[in-house]
């Protein structure tokens, strides 16, 4: 259980947005928000509502328009350049374009701030990079030309930088993009992990059902500014509406998940058993258009013991299924609907 609760980094009346020539154009009102020591903190808002942008500014890469970014209560204007990047780590989305350079000395470049003019690595460096490339999953790529990886190898050997930066803040502007499924929760894990050792990490992401399910708090950017919490306070004040077109999404308040909304198209009466089949198969259904219906009908689901699959039953005529694919495919001919 985490106890920590102090206050590491804080946005106060922050302003973002954009200047050209002396003309001010903010993005949007003033922000306020907060994160704390060995927090994971999420990020979500509308694509374009001003994410990358807000990261950006906190990490002093795109200038405010006004307000200020307080690192235990210091202004980081008042920062040194050395002094921040001691602090402050960034990971971005920007494909790293590089030619005839290692994922070696990639992740290096995470100890600059700690070297003298010369950049040598001495040995306690080449262990904590050496440590980051195999934290980050790159075990064995080493030697690895940055141009030939992947996209989600690139954005491995960037997390690994900023581990070898070992900075007490960590601002990673979407790190789980281009990553396969068991790449984002290896990423989750060590993300999670290095708040679990006092480390804060503020991550923008797409993915809501990861940020909702694992974050210790999440900002909510809106139109009118960031709405801050635990993930289920904002359920339970409904603030996630804003992210949700709910005349094409459906969402279940019990337990949190969205879909999109499907037409019914006609009732469907099931029988059998309660348990893990009958949930699975009540979800198949609905995503098909077809409501549950407390009566039976004709047709309706029979649902077989164990593996044995299901049944179409109309009347006197009964068709077996294998798989859920097939008892779909047997409804949507009852229902003249093209397969």
């Amino acid at each position: 259980m985490k106890q920590q609760t102090e206050e590491i980094l804080t946005v106060n009346s922050l302003i973002i947005g954009y200047r050209y020539g002396r003309k001010k154009i903010p993005v949007l009102p003033p922000l306020g928000a907060s994160a704390g020591k060995g927090e994971l903190t999420a990020v979500l808002g509308r694509n374009g509502i001003g994410k990358s942008t807000l990261l950006r500014t906190i990490t002093g890469l795109q200038k405010n328009i006004g307000g200020s970014v307080l690192i235990r209560d210091e202004d980081t204007s008042h920062y040194s350049r050395l002094k921040f990047a001691r602090t402050v780590g960034y990971i971005s989305t920007e494909i790293v374009k590089v030619s005839h350079m290692r994922v070696y000395d990639l992740v290096a470049l995470g100890r600059f701030p700690y070297t003298d003019w010369t950049g040598r690595i001495d040995r306690t460096a080449d262990e904590i990079i050496n440590d980051s490339i195999k934290k980050a999953g790159l075990a064995g790529f080493s030697d690895r030309i940055i141009s030939e990886l992947s996209d989600g190898e690139r954005q491995r050997a960037m997390i690994a930088r900023a581990l070898a930066q070992n900075t007490d803040i960590l601002i990673m502007d979407e790190p789980l993009a281009f990553l396969d499924i068991s790449g984002k929760f290896e990423v989750l894990r060590l993300m999670k992990e290095l708040t679990a050792s006092g480390k804060t990490i503020v991550f923008s992401t797409h993915d809501f059902n990861i940020a909702v399910t694992n974050a210790d708090k999440i900002w909510l950017i809106t139109d009118k500014g960031i709405i801050e919490g635990a993930p289920e306070d904002l359920w339970l004040t409904n603030n996630y509406e804003c992210l949700f077109d709910y005349e094409h999404t459906g969402f279940n308040p019990e337990d949190g998940s969205f879909s999109f909304s499907t037409a019914c198209t006609s009732d469907i009466y099931l029988e059998g058993s309660e348990g893990k089949k009958k949930n699975w198969t009540v979800k198949a259904l609905r995503r098909n258009g077809f409501r549950i219906s407390a009566d039976k009908t004709q047709p309706f689901v029979r649902m077989l013991e164990g593996e044995e699959g299901w049944s179409l039953v109309h009347g006197d005529e009964v068709r077996n299924s294998g798989s859920l694919y097939d008892l779909l495919k047997l409804l949507r001919q009852y229902n003249n609907v093209p397969t």
